[in-house]
């Protein structure tokens, strides 16, 4: 039997599932260029009493984690998305194609990650505008990656909770 061409390969794998991160990406970067754009910093237009589009630079991580470092952290999250990444891609590659929902979580945050990449590699800082202040609590602004990416942790944390697989078992040579 001939060995599968690549695209049969990528058919049986997670890696067909890359469509997902494709779509996440692009809705992430036409947001972020258009807010970027259109809004000066710290703008803010109210879409409904507790959610308001508000453009905000994060030069850190998630809620602002280390914004204020110095400028190091843009190369150290830099390093931490190109490698989450690169794990991503291979788990990818390992998973059947048929782990929709473990495989959809996968592209949800490479797409998030690589949205966010390029956000710390061309401007120095990440875009962010979905901007939710429900009075008591203000929650730190966040962008479309940041949402997929988060959606897809989860998604992997109900997974590894209530999906039952076989076991696979270890096959030694004696």
């Amino acid at each position: 039997m001939p060995n599968p061409s690549p695209q049969e390969a990528m058919q049986k794998t997670g890696l067909r599932w890359l469509w997902l991160a494709i779509l996440v990406f692009a809705v992430d970067m036409i947001t972020k260029a258009y807010v970027h754009l259109n809004f000066d910093l710290y703008e803010s237009i109210q879409v409904l009493p507790f959610f308001n589009f508000t453009y905000a630079r994060n030069y850190g991580a998630a809620f602002s984690f280390l914004h204020d470092a110095g400028g190091w952290q843009r190369w150290f999250f830099t390093s931490i998305a190109v490698f989450v990444s690169g794990v991503l891609l291979y788990w990818l590659k390992k998973s059947p194609y048929q782990e929709k929902w473990l495989n959809a979580a996968y592209t949800l945050i490479l797409g998030g990650a690589i949205g966010n990449l390029v956000d710390r590699l061309y401007h120095g800082f990440v875009v962010d505008f979905l901007d939710f202040d429900f009075g008591f609590y203000r929650w730190p602004a966040f962008n479309i990656a940041d949402s997929a990416i988060c959606i897809g942790a989860v998604i992997i944390i109900i997974d590894a909770l209530l999906v039952k697989r076989p076991e696979q078992k270890d096959i030694k040579n004696d």
